[in-house]
Protein backbone atom coordinates (compact mmCIF):
# COMPACT_ATOMS: atom_id res chain seq x y z
CA UNK A 1 0.00 0.00 0.00
CA UNK A 2 1.08 3.61 -0.49
CA UNK A 3 2.62 4.96 2.69
CA UNK A 4 2.20 8.51 3.88
CA UNK A 5 6.01 8.74 3.85
CA UNK A 6 6.05 8.44 0.05
CA UNK A 7 6.66 12.17 -0.24
CA UNK A 8 9.53 11.45 -2.62
CA UNK A 9 6.92 10.84 -5.31
CA UNK A 10 5.80 14.46 -5.39
CA UNK A 11 7.98 16.98 -7.21
CA UNK A 12 7.38 20.55 -6.08
CA UNK A 13 7.43 22.83 -9.10
CA UNK A 14 6.55 26.50 -9.30
CA UNK A 15 4.11 26.37 -12.20
CA UNK A 16 3.45 22.67 -12.89
CA UNK A 17 0.96 20.97 -10.59
CA UNK A 18 0.51 17.36 -9.53
CA UNK A 19 3.93 16.26 -10.82
CA UNK A 20 4.90 12.92 -9.36
CA UNK A 21 6.77 9.67 -9.90
CA UNK A 22 4.43 6.70 -10.28
CA UNK A 23 7.16 4.08 -10.25
CA UNK A 24 8.54 2.39 -7.16
CA UNK A 25 5.73 -0.15 -6.74
CA UNK A 26 6.10 -3.92 -6.64
CA UNK A 27 4.51 -5.75 -9.55
CA UNK A 28 5.95 -8.64 -11.51
CA UNK A 29 9.20 -7.08 -10.31
CA UNK A 30 9.83 -3.81 -8.52
CA UNK A 31 9.16 -0.83 -10.78
CA UNK A 32 12.18 1.49 -10.72
CA UNK A 33 11.94 5.07 -9.62
CA UNK A 34 12.79 7.84 -12.04
CA UNK A 35 11.23 6.32 -15.16
CA UNK A 36 7.50 6.97 -14.87
CA UNK A 37 6.16 10.46 -14.26
CA UNK A 38 2.74 12.11 -14.43
CA UNK A 39 1.59 15.70 -14.09
CA UNK A 40 -0.80 18.46 -15.04
CA UNK A 41 -0.11 20.70 -18.06
CA UNK A 42 3.12 22.67 -18.48
CA UNK A 43 1.74 25.95 -19.81
CA UNK A 44 2.70 27.80 -16.63
CA UNK A 45 6.06 26.08 -16.15
CA UNK A 46 8.70 28.56 -15.01
CA UNK A 47 12.26 28.58 -16.32
CA UNK A 48 13.35 26.86 -13.10
CA UNK A 49 10.68 24.19 -13.65
CA UNK A 50 11.96 23.62 -17.17
CA UNK A 51 15.49 23.10 -15.88
CA UNK A 52 14.26 20.60 -13.28
CA UNK A 53 12.17 18.69 -15.84
CA UNK A 54 15.07 18.69 -18.30
CA UNK A 55 17.23 17.05 -15.64
CA UNK A 56 14.86 14.06 -15.63
CA UNK A 57 16.13 13.20 -19.15
CA UNK A 58 12.67 12.41 -20.50
CA UNK A 59 12.56 10.25 -23.64
CA UNK A 60 8.76 10.25 -24.11
CA UNK A 61 5.98 12.74 -23.30
CA UNK A 62 2.32 11.74 -23.75
CA UNK A 63 0.04 14.81 -23.88
CA UNK A 64 -3.56 13.66 -23.46
CA UNK A 65 -5.19 17.09 -23.80
CA UNK A 66 -7.55 18.06 -26.58
CA UNK A 67 -6.46 20.12 -29.57
CA UNK A 68 -8.36 23.08 -28.08
CA UNK A 69 -6.59 22.74 -24.74
CA UNK A 70 -3.20 22.71 -26.43
CA UNK A 71 -4.07 25.79 -28.47
CA UNK A 72 -5.23 27.66 -25.37
CA UNK A 73 -2.40 26.50 -23.12
CA UNK A 74 0.62 25.43 -25.18
CA UNK A 75 3.33 23.56 -23.27
CA UNK A 76 6.53 25.38 -22.40
CA UNK A 77 9.64 23.38 -23.26
CA UNK A 78 13.30 23.58 -22.31
CA UNK A 79 15.48 24.87 -25.20
CA UNK A 80 17.19 21.47 -25.32
CA UNK A 81 13.95 19.46 -25.12
CA UNK A 82 14.35 16.36 -27.31
CA UNK A 83 11.74 13.86 -26.10
CA UNK A 84 9.32 12.17 -28.48
CA UNK A 85 5.84 13.66 -27.99
CA UNK A 86 2.60 11.73 -28.44
CA UNK A 87 -0.52 13.89 -28.57
CA UNK A 88 -4.14 12.81 -28.29
CA UNK A 89 -5.93 13.54 -31.55
CA UNK A 90 -9.13 15.46 -32.10
CA UNK A 91 -11.23 17.22 -29.50
CA UNK A 92 -12.41 14.04 -27.66
CA UNK A 93 -15.73 15.70 -26.89
CA UNK A 94 -15.38 17.33 -23.43
CA UNK A 95 -12.46 16.67 -21.09
CA UNK A 96 -13.70 14.81 -17.98
CA UNK A 97 -13.47 17.85 -15.70
CA UNK A 98 -15.75 19.95 -17.92
CA UNK A 99 -19.26 19.89 -16.51
CA UNK A 100 -22.60 20.13 -18.24
CA UNK A 101 -24.34 23.48 -18.40
CA UNK A 102 -26.81 24.19 -15.63
CA UNK A 103 -28.91 27.15 -14.60
CA UNK A 104 -28.71 26.03 -10.96
CA UNK A 105 -25.67 25.99 -8.70
CA UNK A 106 -23.28 23.15 -9.42
CA UNK A 107 -23.35 20.79 -6.46
CA UNK A 108 -21.12 17.96 -5.28
CA UNK A 109 -23.71 15.47 -6.53
CA UNK A 110 -23.73 17.17 -9.95
CA UNK A 111 -19.96 16.88 -10.20
CA UNK A 112 -19.79 13.30 -8.95
CA UNK A 113 -22.51 12.15 -11.35
CA UNK A 114 -20.83 13.86 -14.28
CA UNK A 115 -17.35 12.57 -13.44
CA UNK A 116 -18.47 8.97 -13.05
CA UNK A 117 -20.23 9.08 -16.41
CA UNK A 118 -17.23 10.78 -18.03
CA UNK A 119 -14.94 8.02 -16.74
CA UNK A 120 -17.23 5.38 -18.22
CA UNK A 121 -16.85 6.99 -21.64
CA UNK A 122 -13.21 8.04 -21.39
CA UNK A 123 -11.44 4.74 -22.26
CA UNK A 124 -13.37 4.45 -25.54
CA UNK A 125 -13.07 7.99 -26.87
CA UNK A 126 -11.28 7.71 -30.25
CA UNK A 127 -8.65 10.34 -29.47
CA UNK A 128 -7.86 8.75 -26.13
CA UNK A 129 -7.76 5.23 -27.59
CA UNK A 130 -5.31 6.41 -30.24
CA UNK A 131 -3.05 8.13 -27.70
CA UNK A 132 -3.12 5.23 -25.24
CA UNK A 133 -2.40 2.76 -28.06
CA UNK A 134 0.59 4.78 -29.26
CA UNK A 135 1.83 5.22 -25.69
CA UNK A 136 1.95 1.46 -25.12
CA UNK A 137 3.58 0.91 -28.50
CA UNK A 138 6.27 3.44 -27.56
CA UNK A 139 6.69 1.91 -24.10
CA UNK A 140 7.39 -1.46 -25.69
CA UNK A 141 10.46 0.08 -27.33
CA UNK A 142 11.94 0.97 -23.90
CA UNK A 143 12.56 4.63 -24.80
CA UNK A 144 13.65 5.72 -21.33
CA UNK A 145 11.92 7.94 -18.75
CA UNK A 146 8.38 8.94 -19.75
CA UNK A 147 5.93 11.61 -18.63
CA UNK A 148 2.17 11.45 -19.16
CA UNK A 149 -0.01 14.49 -18.58
CA UNK A 150 -3.31 16.12 -19.45
CA UNK A 151 -4.77 19.37 -18.10
CA UNK A 152 -5.04 18.52 -14.40
CA UNK A 153 -3.02 15.29 -14.48
CA UNK A 154 -5.69 13.23 -12.77
CA UNK A 155 -8.37 11.82 -15.13
CA UNK A 156 -7.06 10.98 -18.60
CA UNK A 157 -3.60 10.71 -17.05
CA UNK A 158 -4.93 8.72 -14.10
CA UNK A 159 -6.51 6.04 -16.27
CA UNK A 160 -3.38 5.61 -18.40
CA UNK A 161 -1.16 5.43 -15.31
CA UNK A 162 -3.50 2.80 -13.84
CA UNK A 163 -3.34 0.77 -17.07
CA UNK A 164 0.46 0.92 -17.05
CA UNK A 165 0.47 -0.24 -13.43
CA UNK A 166 -1.89 -3.09 -14.32
CA UNK A 167 0.40 -4.30 -17.09
CA UNK A 168 3.33 -4.12 -14.67
CA UNK A 169 1.47 -6.34 -12.20
CA UNK A 170 0.94 -3.67 -9.54
CA UNK A 171 -1.76 -4.71 -7.07
CA UNK A 172 -5.25 -3.26 -7.44
CA UNK A 173 -4.90 -1.64 -4.00
CA UNK A 174 -1.70 0.14 -4.98
CA UNK A 175 -3.18 1.17 -8.33
CA UNK A 176 -6.04 2.87 -6.50
CA UNK A 177 -3.84 4.38 -3.81
CA UNK A 178 -1.56 5.90 -6.42
CA UNK A 179 -4.55 7.28 -8.30
CA UNK A 180 -5.82 8.93 -5.11
CA UNK A 181 -2.49 10.64 -4.42
CA UNK A 182 -3.83 13.54 -6.48
CA UNK A 183 -5.91 14.45 -3.43
CA UNK A 184 -2.77 15.04 -1.35
CA UNK A 185 -1.70 17.88 -3.63
CA UNK A 186 -2.64 21.25 -2.20
CA UNK A 187 -4.76 23.17 -4.68
CA UNK A 188 -3.63 26.80 -4.87
CA UNK A 189 -6.40 29.22 -3.92
CA UNK A 190 -5.76 31.10 -7.16
CA UNK A 191 -6.50 27.92 -9.14
CA UNK A 192 -9.70 27.28 -7.17
CA UNK A 193 -10.88 30.80 -7.86
CA UNK A 194 -9.90 30.67 -11.52
CA UNK A 195 -11.64 27.32 -12.09
CA UNK A 196 -14.74 28.48 -10.22
CA UNK A 197 -14.95 31.60 -12.40
CA UNK A 198 -14.43 29.50 -15.52
CA UNK A 199 -17.27 27.17 -14.56
CA UNK A 200 -19.58 30.09 -13.80
CA UNK A 201 -18.76 31.89 -17.06
CA UNK A 202 -18.93 28.81 -19.28
CA UNK A 203 -21.94 27.03 -17.81
CA UNK A 204 -23.85 29.57 -15.72
CA UNK A 205 -24.64 29.36 -12.02
CA UNK A 206 -22.39 29.66 -8.99
CA UNK A 207 -20.66 26.36 -8.18
CA UNK A 208 -20.36 25.23 -4.59
CA UNK A 209 -16.79 25.36 -3.28
CA UNK A 210 -16.94 21.66 -2.37
CA UNK A 211 -18.07 20.89 -5.93
CA UNK A 212 -15.14 22.83 -7.38
CA UNK A 213 -12.72 20.95 -5.11
CA UNK A 214 -14.22 17.62 -6.18
CA UNK A 215 -13.91 18.56 -9.86
CA UNK A 216 -10.21 19.19 -9.23
CA UNK A 217 -9.78 15.96 -7.26
CA UNK A 218 -10.59 12.27 -7.63
CA UNK A 219 -12.65 9.59 -5.91
CA UNK A 220 -12.45 5.78 -6.10
CA UNK A 221 -15.84 5.64 -7.85
CA UNK A 222 -14.37 7.50 -10.82
CA UNK A 223 -11.61 5.02 -11.66
CA UNK A 224 -13.95 2.17 -10.75
CA UNK A 225 -16.38 3.47 -13.39
CA UNK A 226 -13.66 3.19 -16.06
CA UNK A 227 -12.88 -0.36 -14.95
CA UNK A 228 -16.60 -1.25 -14.98
CA UNK A 229 -16.94 0.10 -18.51
CA UNK A 230 -14.01 -2.02 -19.66
CA UNK A 231 -15.62 -5.06 -18.03
CA UNK A 232 -18.94 -4.46 -19.77
CA UNK A 233 -17.54 -3.64 -23.20
CA UNK A 234 -14.29 -5.62 -23.38
CA UNK A 235 -14.60 -8.34 -20.75
CA UNK A 236 -12.24 -6.58 -18.35
CA UNK A 237 -9.05 -4.54 -18.23
CA UNK A 238 -7.00 -7.25 -19.93
CA UNK A 239 -9.55 -7.51 -22.75
CA UNK A 240 -9.51 -3.75 -23.17
CA UNK A 241 -5.72 -3.69 -23.33
CA UNK A 242 -5.64 -6.52 -25.87
CA UNK A 243 -8.64 -5.75 -28.08
CA UNK A 244 -8.79 -1.94 -27.94
CA UNK A 245 -5.19 -0.87 -27.34
CA UNK A 246 -3.44 -3.68 -29.19
CA UNK A 247 -1.45 -4.82 -26.16
CA UNK A 248 -1.01 -8.40 -27.34
CA UNK A 249 0.80 -10.98 -25.24
CA UNK A 250 4.00 -10.19 -27.17
CA UNK A 251 3.64 -6.43 -26.73
CA UNK A 252 2.69 -6.85 -23.09
CA UNK A 253 5.85 -8.82 -22.43
CA UNK A 254 7.88 -6.10 -24.17
CA UNK A 255 6.21 -3.39 -22.08
CA UNK A 256 6.80 -5.35 -18.86
CA UNK A 257 10.46 -5.75 -19.76
CA UNK A 258 10.81 -2.07 -20.67
CA UNK A 259 9.19 -0.91 -17.43
CA UNK A 260 11.71 -2.84 -15.37
CA UNK A 261 14.87 -1.74 -17.16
Amino acid sequence: MVAKSDHWRHHAFEGVLNFRDFGGYHGVRALPRGRLYRSAHHHRATNLDLESIHALDLALVVDLRTDEERREQPSRRHPAFAATVIEATGDQERPPHELAASDAALTVDDVRRHMVEAYRELPYRPGIVDAYLRAFAALAEAPGPMLIHCAAGKDRTGVLAALIHHVAGVSDADVMDDYLLTNRVKIPEERLERFSRWLAERYGGAPEEAAVRLALGVEPAMLEAAWASMLERSGGVDGYLRDVLGVTAERRAAVEAALHV
